[in-house]
C-alpha cells in the first residue's frame, strides 16, 4: 500500500504523523511518501525521512496515496486532492458533523483516532492521554513563565521567598500531567474534580484534593463519568462548587483549567466575579479554549489581562512541544495501523473489532456517524 505523509496547513499546527521513527517500521512493508518540509517544525529532516526508507514528494504525492496519515481533519483543498477510497487516518473530531459529512461525500475512508474507547487494548494508541499529557506539562511552563514571581519556596540572605500556590480543575491526564510538573517547580498544589476516585490520583502526586460533598445519590452517580470522562452535574452541584472553587482561587497564584465534556461546550469554571477577586499578577492559562473555555474571559490565542489576572487561550499545547508530541502520536498511529491491515499487509476494516468500529466515521459515502445518530 502507498502511504502519504502531508504537512500539516492548519494555523499553528507543528505537528506531524510520522517520524523516521515509525516511517522505517511501515516502509518495511510499504510504499511512504513525505511531502518535503512535513516534519521540519518537530525537528525532522527530509533526509531523515529519506534514510528511514520513505520517498520525499510534494504534497500531492503525498496526498494520492492510498492511504493519508494526518494530525488534524482535511480542510477542503486537501479532500479536493485525495481520490474517492482513500483512507485517511489522523484527529478528526468525531463531534464536526459537517467535516464528517464533506469527508464521505468526497467517498473518502475516514478513522478518527481520538474516537478509540477507554479500553486497556486501546491504551497504546490513545492519541488523547498521549497529547494531553504533553498540554498539561506545557501548561504549566507557559503559566511559569508569564508568572512574575518564583514557583518554588526559596530562602535567600535577602529573605525568603513563598511557594508559588497552584490550582488545577479538572484532574484528567493533562490535570495529572499539570500537578507533577507543578510539583517539580516546587508549587504548593490543589486540585478539584467531578470524580470522587481521582482523589487518591491526585494525593498520590503530593497535590491537596479539594473535595466539593455529594449531597443526593443522582450527584454521586453522575460522578462517575463515562468511558474517563466527566459528564455535566446538576446545578446544585456546580453552585456549591463555584463557591468553593471562589474561595480556593482567591488564595492562587496560578489556576490551570483543563475540563472538557466530549462533544459539548466547556463548563465555565472560573467566572469572572471570581477572576476579579484573585491577586494581581496571578495567571490563568484556559485548556479548554477551543471547546469555548473554562472562563469567560479567556480569548482564543492570545494573553490578556483582566482585572490584574494574566488569562492564557493557547489553543493547541501539544504543538508547542511538537518534536515529542510527534514522536508520542506517530506511535499511536502505527498501533493502530495495526489493526487494519491483515496478516498479508492488506488494509482490511474489521467491523467486529470495537475499536475500528468505534473510530470509523465514513466509508464508501457512507457517513457512519450520521447512521448512528439515527
Amino acid at each position: 500500500m502507498r502511504i502519504g505523509i502531508p504537512a500539516e496547513t492548519r494555523p499553528g499546527e507543528t505537528r506531524v504523523a510520522a517520524t523516521p521513527e515509525t516511517v522505517k517500521k511501515l516502509a518495511a512493508k510499504h510504499q511512504v511518501v513525505v511531502q518535503s518540509g512535513a516534519g521540519l517544525h518537530a525537528a525532522v529532516t527530509d533526509e531523515a525521512y529519506a534514510a528511514a526508507g520513505a520517498t520525499v514528494g510534494s504534497a500531492d504525492d503525498a496526498f494520492a496515496a492510498d492511504m493519508v496519515l494526518k494530525v488534524r481533519a482535511p480542510n477542503e483543498s486537501e479532500r479536493a486532492r485525495m481520490r474517492p477510497g482513500t483512507v485517511v487516518v489522523g484527529m478528526l473530531n468525531p463531534f464536526d458533523s459537517e467535516n464528517t459529512a464533506a469527508m464521505a461525500g468526497s467517498r473518502l475512508t475516514a478513522f478518527a483516532l481520538e474516537a478509540a474507547p477507554r479500553i486497556t487494548r486501546a491504551q497504546s494508541l490513545d492519541v488523547l492521554s498521549s497529547q494531553a499529557n504533553i498540554a498539561g506539562y506545557k501548561a504549566v511552563m507557559l503559566a511559569a513563565n508569564t508568572y512574575q514571581r518564583f514557583m518554588p519556596m526559596l530562602m535567600t540572605a535577602a529573605g525568603t521567598v513563598k511557594a508559588a500556590r497552584v490550582l488545577i480543575m479538572g484532574v484528567g491526564v493533562a490535570g495529572l500531567q499539570a500537578i507533577a510538573t507543578a510539583k517539580r517547580l516546587g508549587a504548593v498544589i490543589e486540585a478539584s474534580d467531578v470524580r470522587p476516585p481521582v482523589k487518591e490520583q491526585v494525593e498520590s502526586l503530593g497535590a491537596k484534593f479539594i473535595d466539593v460533598p455529594f449531597i443526593t445519590d443522582e450527584e454521586r452517580e453522575i460522578a462517575q463519568g463515562v468511558g474517563g470522562y466527566a459528564r455535566p452535574m446538576p446545578a446544585d452541584w456546580m453552585r456549591r462548587q463555584a463557591e468553593l472553587v471562589h474561595e480556593r482561587a482567591k488564595l492562587a497564584d496560578i489556576i490551570i483549567t483543563t475540563a472538557l465534556i466530549p462533544g459539548r461546550a466547556a463548563p465555565v469554571l472560573i467566572k469572572e466575579e471570581t477572576v476579579a477577586a484573585m491577586k494581581p499578577g496571578s495567571v490563568i492559562v484556559d485548556m479548554a479554549i477551543e471547546q469555548g473555555g473554562n472562563c469567560p474571559l479567556t480569548e482564543l490565542g492570545k494573553t490578556v489581562v483582566k482585572h490584574g489576572v494574566y488569562i492564557i487561550g493557547e489553543p493547541n499545547l501539544a504543538a508547542l512541544v511538537a518534536a515529542d508530541a510527534s514522536a508520542l502520536y506517530a506511535r499511536n498511529v502505527l498501533d493502530f495501523l495495526k489493526l487494519v491491515f491483515d496478516k498479508e499487509d492488506k488494509f482490511f476494516i474489521d467491523h467486529e473489532d470495537e475499536i475500528v468500529r468505534a473510530t470509523l466515521l465514513c466509508h464508501e459515502g457512507a457517513n457512519l456517524r450520521e447512521s448512528l445518530r439515527k
